[in-house]
């Protein structure tokens, strides 16, 4: 499966490791769901590898925060494309947590939808097909104006518009 980071194909370095008595690798970075993370807690611990989480949709984001020190990587998952529950966990992980780590989105993850999440703080993309993520670049420029105000750097019309109109003015652009 093809991952997406930072807007380029790359090897993914994290072993997906399924719930079941899959044996934890012993040298690369793994990737767990949070039922099996919180079952071996100590045996992840000791086996002095990078540890990825994937995190439930249906679970708050906020309980996420004892363990954000230990992890490399954050998947959020999308089990279907009419559940956005991840695109909100995404914000408060990245605008109210303060994750700076990879941010991977898993599951059903379709090229329509890239944009927003690279928007939402996603990072990393496991797309559902290989021909979407030769898409991925083109999806990221299908729209250059945007109305929701995020935290991916891009200004939101009214902030643009804000800032052009006080320019005109002559003030420092600040909003009253």
């Amino acid at each position: 499966m093809p991952l997406i980071e930072n807007g380029k194909l790359v090897e993914d370095r994290f072993t997906r490791v399924a719930d079941e008595d899959e044996a934890l690798p012993a040298s690369t970075p793994v990737l767990v769901s949070l039922d099996r993370f919180l079952k071996e807690e100590e045996a992840l611990k000791s086996a002095n590898v990078e540890v990825g989480l994937i995190w439930p949709n249906n679970k708050p984001i906020a309980e996420i925060a004892p363990y954000l020190p230990r992890l490399a990587l954050v998947a959020l998952n999308f089990p279907t494309f009419r559940d956005g529950r991840a695109y909100s966990q995404a914000r408060l992980l990245r605008e109210r947590l303060g994750w700076k780590g990879p941010l991977r989105a898993v599951g059903n993850v379709l090229r329509d939808q890239f944009l927003i999440m690279a928007r939402s703080g996603f990072d990393q993309i496991v797309p559902a097909k290989e021909a979407d993520a030769r898409a991925f670049d083109e999806a990221m420029h299908s729209y250059t104006v945007f109305y929701q105000p995020t935290g991916d750097g891009r200004k939101s019309l009214l902030r643009a518009r804000l800032g052009r109109s006080a320019t005109r003015k002559g003030t420092t652009g600040e909003a009253a």
